[in-house]
């Protein structure tokens, strides 16, 4: 396994274990403002797992498709792109 896949999944695993945390703070009836707090930080968490996720995919499924000189793939390639930046602006 790479390196960055290596990071990647240890950051989703502290946010699943943020995840967890949430869980038993809704359960203890903890105070809402600390539970959206931890809420915050959990989508925060997630956004930098997306933005590495997305700089990897540019970086080897796109730019193969650039390197392939096939206008198709790199016609669905930015399409796939368009796609999902236009879902995270949401």
């Amino acid at each position: 396994m790479n390196a960055e896949k290596e990071r990647t999944i240890r950051r989703l695993r502290r946010i699943e274990g943020q995840v967890r945390g949430l869980i038993g703070m809704i359960e203890q009836d903890r105070y809402c403002l600390d539970i959206l707090h931890q809420l915050s930080a959990v989508r925060a968490a997630l956004g930098k797992v997306e933005d590495q996720v997305l700089k990897v995919h540019a970086a080897t499924c796109v730019e193969e498709a650039i390197r392939s000189g096939t206008p198709d793939e790199q016609r669905d390639k930015f399409e796939e792109l368009v796609e999902l930046l236009a879902l995270v602006k949401r």
